[in-house]
């Protein structure tokens, strides 16, 4: 990778002499930006490419190795480009020509990574703009020029987003270390370059512009692993096809709620849209995580500072009341008629000694956590001054923390937060873009602030899987990809998830045994693999207290399913013991296609049902990360004690919701998706009961392959 980011040696094959074909842009791309290393246009006939000396092929330059190839030959033309340059040592294969995957020619992608990879190189694309990297001043893209210089590496899918990013950056001074094109992923993807990002000098963050993850574990261990803020905007999230999922948890589970849950896991910021990324990935490339949640602003007009307040809030780090220590100490900082309450209105007549006065004891004063400094343009201060004062308190300052500005005015203006922005302290032009700078801020000093745990697997686990592996192949052999709640429910039992007793019957005198084997008042249910939804087909009973009862109902829930459907395959009538009531929650798993299992939480019945509130985390995790994940949901002080309720054992939920992230990562490679719905919580230290649940199998049933259409 070092290879492919700060290439001594570029050849572009395919390289032209017509003006404004890809093969002549890269090539005047890289001599307009000063590329200073080893160039070799390849062109079969033409003897120099703008004044650069060609050769016929890469195995004609003069050279035993090649760091970097960028092909722009037609897709028919690049395999056998890739062995030569293979047979060349090249490392990087940097493939701007379209036409493989993204068209359904999958089968040349494969074999050109494969080429490459034999000679211990690397592709990336195909499908893309190029490689814009300031560290070495290349271009080696068709995007008109470098970008503006700074610390973010910009890393996109998309090929034109990234073009037009990159006059972008010069509008808001927003500086990168490089800009990478990603395109179809065929080798190197995310977690690749991530990865090399991490240690790369120039680079103090990484944004990402997502459009797919291939491998979502590994893109999770990269972003976690990484010692550098990383920014992620993923785009198509409303497509997603687990609405037609069989289970709650599949209907309830989509591409935005699982992606925020790999994002979280793995430290990554996640950016709401385009503005988002760029005003987060600045502030994180210039200034030091937020580790607390006090922010002071500081303006010079009461309007502007009422809309950093209500940003605040919308932004999640709502602002608080300054203590009154610091408001003594700021209202000497000010006329008499300004404001020491937060916002700090120090008033248009404070002028740049009110700023750097104001900023210097925010500085110092243990009870600020992060610093919005907001200045109108008004006709009696001059905007270069108030930059200058801003910048000389923060780098006089022994004690460094995050400090956004907003400038609302005109061009004085602008020029003056362009100076600010050169020294590292950004500067945006609304409230709303400076409180989202500091949450970004805040959301990363967060992730710092909680170090990763590796799962380990329960102890009382070792015979865990065996025990459900073997339920799991007597269903297979039936035929099935559903487990009955019989089945589902010793999947669970094997995994020490606690379960209310539960036995099957197969007759009515069977039915009153078991019944009075588990002990009064039961529940009885239909078990038939054809029957889902139980409740529906009138196959469930609760409250069943004596003998007579029993009987009566174990034939009529067999009437009611088989009137339901006629041609269910009944097992029998499961009898369980009558779990007290609790508040009820669901959690459930989908074994997602990009980052395998996962596994949802929320509040039960309405809850989860009309509010959707759930939150989810990628399997498996810790006690301490589901702790962390449970009040997550809105609705969570239902279970902490709201309104005078006694707390519910949300510990011991933590521990379930545990050992199933274990259940579904260990079953990873059987399960599709799992309900555990409802689990009754109780008070304070009184544990749960998994009152019932599903489990659905991978199909088994071969897939038609999609057929690509032009």
């Amino acid at each position: 990778m070092e290879r492919i980011f700060n290439p001594q040696s570029i050849a572009i094959i395919g390289a032209s002499s017509k003006p404004n074909s890809i093969g002549n842009l890269v090539v005047q791309n890289l001599i307009d930006s000063k590329y200073a290393g080893k160039m070799f246009p390849i062109n079969p006939t033409a003897p120099d490419i703008n004044g650069i000396k060609a050769y016929r092929t890469i195995g004609d330059v003069p050279l035993d190795e090649i760091d970097l190839a960028v092909y722009t030959v037609p897709a028919k033309f690049v395999v056998s480009c890739a062995k030569e340059a293979a047979a060349k040592r090249v490392k990087g294969h940097v493939v701007i020509t379209s036409g493989f995957s993204e068209v359904g020619n999958t089968a040349e992608e494969e074999e050109m990574v494969r080429i490459a990879r034999a000679t211990g190189g690397r592709v990336v694309g195909p499908n893309i703009v190029g490689l814009l990297l300031n560290s070495c001043n290349a271009n080696a893209s068709f995007a008109p020029y470098l970008p503006y210089r700074g610390a973010t590496a910009l890393v996109s899918q998309s090929g034109a987003l990234l073009i037009a990013l990159d006059g972008t950056t010069f509008l808001r001074h927003f500086g990168c270390s490089s800009m990478v094109s990603l395109g179809n992923m065929a080798d190197v993807d995310f977690a690749d370059t991530i990865s090399y990002l991490s240690s790369d000098p120039t680079t103090q963050c990484i944004a990402l512009y997502i459009e797919g993850v291939k491998n979502g574990r590994a893109f999770i261990e990269a972003g976690r692993n990484c010692t550098k803020p990383i920014v992620a905007l993923k785009s198509g999230v409303s497509a997603h096809g687990a609405a037609a999922a069989a289970s709650h948890t599949g209907s309830l589970a989509g591409a935005v709620k699982i992606y925020d849950a790999a994002f979280n896991q793995a430290k990554i910021v996640r950016a709401m849209d385009l503005e988002e990324l760029l005003v987060a990935s600045q502030a994180l490339s210039m200034q030091p995580p937020m580790h607390g949640d006090n922010i002071l602003v500081i303006t010079n007009g009461g309007g502007i500072g009422v809309l950093s307040a209500d940003a605040a809030e919308f932004c999640g780090i709502p602002l608080k009341s300054a203590p009154k220590d610091l408001q003594d100490l700021l209202y000497k900082c000010m006329p008499s008629f300004g404001s020491p309450k937060n916002p700090v209105d120090i008033t248009g007549g404070s002028g740049a000694k009110g700023y750097e006065d104001t900023i210097t004891i925010a500085l110092q004063h243990e009870w600020v956590h992060g610093i919005a400094v907001l200045y109108c343009e008004t006709s009696v201060t001059n905007p270069m001054a108030i930059s200058e004062s801003i910048e000389r308190a923060y780098k006089a300052s022994p004690i460094k923390k995050p400090l956004v500005c907003c400038y609302v005015g005109g061009q004085l203006s602008v020029d003056a937060s362009y100076y600010l922005m050169d020294k590292a302290i950004p500067v945006y032009a609304d409230p709303k873009s400076t409180m989202s700078a500091l949450s970004a801020l805040h959301k990363y000093g967060q992730f710092q602030s909680r170090p990763y745990t590796p799962f380990t697997p329960f102890p009382d686990t070792m015979t865990s899987k065996e025990r459900a592996m073997a339920i799991i192949s007597g269903a297979r052999a039936q035929g099935r990809d559903l487990l009955t709640e019989p089945e589902s429910k010793a999947v669970f039992v094997a995994y020490n998830l606690p379960v209310p007793k539960f036995l099957v019957a197969t007759s009515e005198d069977d039915a009153v045994a078991k019944a009075n084997q588990i002990g009064y008042p039961v529940v009885m249910k239909i078990v038939s693999p054809q029957i889902i939804h139980k409740s529906d087909a009138g196959g469930v009973k609760v409250n069943v207290r004596d003998d007579a009862t029993v009987r009566l109902w174990y034939n009529k829930i067999r009437e009611n399913a088989l009137a339901y459907n006629s041609h269910a395959d009944i097992h029998g009538i499961i009898v369980c013991s009558m779990a007290d009531w609790g508040k009820e929650v669901i959690v459930g798993s989908v074994n997602d296609s990009t980052f395998g299992p996962t596994v949802m939480f929320g509040m039960g019945g309405i809850f989860v049902e009309v509010l959707k509130d759930v939150t989810f985390r990628v399997a498996p995790f810790t006690v301490e990360e589901a702790r962390v994940m449970l009040p997550e949901i809105k609705c969570y002080p239902m279970l902490s004690g709201a309104r005078g309720e006694k707390p519910r054992d949300v510990e011991a939920l933590a521990v379930a919701v545990s050992r199933i992230s274990q259940m579904v990562h260990d079953l990873g490679s059987e399960v599709s998706e799992v309900d555990a719905n409802p689990i009754m919580v109780y008070e304070q230290g009184q544990g749960i009961f998994v009152v019932d649940g599903r489990i659905i199998l991978k199909s088994t049933k071969p897939v038609a392959k999609p057929t690509h259409g032009h």
